[in-house]
């Protein structure tokens, strides 16, 4: 078992904190539309991937730093780090509204503030001076726009919490408005470079990995960033007076997310069904389940602020499309680590055989 964990720490792929992220939107957005048992069940399972994949990660900042600094410091692997950022506060707003507490998510909230600090600074400043860059085609992908919805993740945990803090409300609220607006900026800068990939480079299918759902994702998170903001604006005057920007600035954000949906779907259809890759689990397939999710809570939220009650009939549809890749991946998981085990066993085994 020892050995087991210590080679999952070794590979660990940088973006699996996006199964925190999609176990908890859907967590969220089942509980916001009454479907309580499932949003506690998620809860749970969440409570457990959050700890363990905290686990691997230090375990692999301890023993194989050189391994993760690398990866930390790729054009291609990189972004995959903004997941901790992402599922710390996305976990922390699991535990807000589900959970009903308060001092746990806020504790939470700093920690996240603190990755995003770290892991903002040192990817961007070490793409930006590295001299042996990859082409666009090479270095650019989906992964790249965890960056704004980690952002935007800092902005709806802070938002979530500020109505518990009475003397720095209005610091918490600015700040948290700043991370929504600068989330803003991150997407539409990287979406320009991702949108001429596609239209400009070739692409090859088997290119086409579920990161790339992270376009849709991360206009997703963005809605509901501004939503919660909307949903609080009558906790600070500054939020109030700009409501209206804010309604016209996160619609604007939900109906490129809803753009991209169909898009998508057909993209998928040509790589999987067309040009016959295979559809089998990879740890980057909650890339493509966490924008489900979090399509289908921001949806719903984006009713609520906007007081539009028929948006609410998307996510009462879109919550069992997202439900249903979130078991295909758990599934995809459940095997892909009892295989792995097994394997490792049979290694042992047969070096143990060998030595004796």
């Amino acid at each position: 078992m020892g050995s087991f964990f210590k080679q999952g720490a070794k590979t660990l792929f940088p973006g699996y904190f996006a199964l925190v992220m999609a176990t908890g939107a859907l967590s969220i957005g089942a509980f916001l539309l009454g479907m309580a048992i499932i949003a506690y069940a998620l809860l749970f399972v969440n409570v457990i991937a959050y700890v363990a994949l905290w686990l691997l990660t230090i375990t692999r900042l301890v023993l194989y730093f050189p391994r993760l600094t690398d990866d930390l410091t790729s054009h291609a692997r990189g972004p995959g780090f903004f997941t901790l950022v992402a599922a710390t506060s996305v976990f922390g707003s699991q535990l807000f509204v589900v959970g009903g507490l308060h001092t746990l998510p806020l504790y939470l909230w700093f920690l996240a503030i603190v990755l995003w600090c770290i892991i903002m600074y040192t990817f961007f400043t070490a793409v930006t001076i590295r001299r042996n860059k990859p082409t666009m085609g090479e270095g650019i992908n989906g992964a790249w726009l965890i960056a704004a919805v980690g952002t935007q993740s800092l902005s709806i945990l802070g938002t979530l919490l500020s109505p518990f803090a009475e003397e720095g409300r209005p610091v918490m609220l600015f700040f948290t408005l700043c991370m929504y607006f600068l989330g803003c900026m991150l997407y539409l800068n990287i979406i320009t470079l991702i949108f001429y990939r596609f239209t400009f480079l070739e692409l090859q299918s088997s290119a086409l990995t579920p990161p790339y759902w992270i376009n849709m994702g991360a206009v997703a998170i963005t809605t509901l960033a501004g939503s919660t903001l909307i949903l609080h604006a009558d906790l600070w005057p500054l939020l109030g007076e700009i409501t209206p920007f804010l309604k016209g600035f996160t619609l604007f954000f939900w109906i490129t997310g809803t753009w991209w949906i169909p898009l998508l779907f057909i993209l998928m259809i040509w790589r999987h069904v067309i040009h016959g890759n295979p559809l089998t689990y990879d740890p980057q397939f909650w890339g493509m389940a966490f924008p489900l999710a979090m399509y289908t809570t921001s949806t719903f939220q984006l009713s609520e602020a906007l007081a539009l009650p028929f948006l609410a009939v998307i996510p009462h549809i879109m919550v069992y499309i997202a439900l249903a890749a979130w078991l295909s991946g758990f599934a995809g998981l459940l095997h892909h680590l009892f295989t792995g085990y097994r394997r490792t066993r049979r290694l042992e085994g047969a070096d143990h055989s060998a030595s004796g």
